[in-house]
């Protein structure tokens, strides 16, 4: 990866990182479109992150496949948003101070927080 560290994407909980490589070049890839930093507050969370947990099953974090992205302004917000989008991600949440992507396997979904 050119513009991320592996250990950004660590579980805050265990420490534990089993993200999908993939994910990586393409998580990478957006931040290289976007032409502004980006800082993960989410990348890779082990089943048993307190979060996981109280799910009814275990999310794409867990797989490895996503990754939670802060974001600083409602332009970098949009632009965040439409480089997802054209990078095919088929997961985007959109909270005011991040934004979610993934790369699930099922129909493309987009929802806020």
């Amino acid at each position: 990866m050119k513009y991320f560290r592996i250990e950004e994407f660590d579980c805050q909980e265990t420490g534990n990182n089993r993200m999908n490589p993939e994910f990586l070049e393409k998580v990478d890839e957006l931040r290289k479109l976007c032409g502004f930093p980006l800082v993960v507050t989410s990348g890779y969370r082990d089943p048993s992150h307190s979060i996981e947990i109280a799910k009814a099953q275990p999310g794409t974090h867990t797989q490895g496949i996503a990754a939670d992205l802060r974001v600083e302004s409602a332009h970098h917000r949009y632009t965040l948003l439409t480089t997802a989008f054209n990078l095919g991600f088929s997961g985007i949440g959109v909270a005011k101070t991040f934004i979610h992507v993934d790369t699930r396997d099922s129909l493309p979904l987009v929802w806020t927080y």
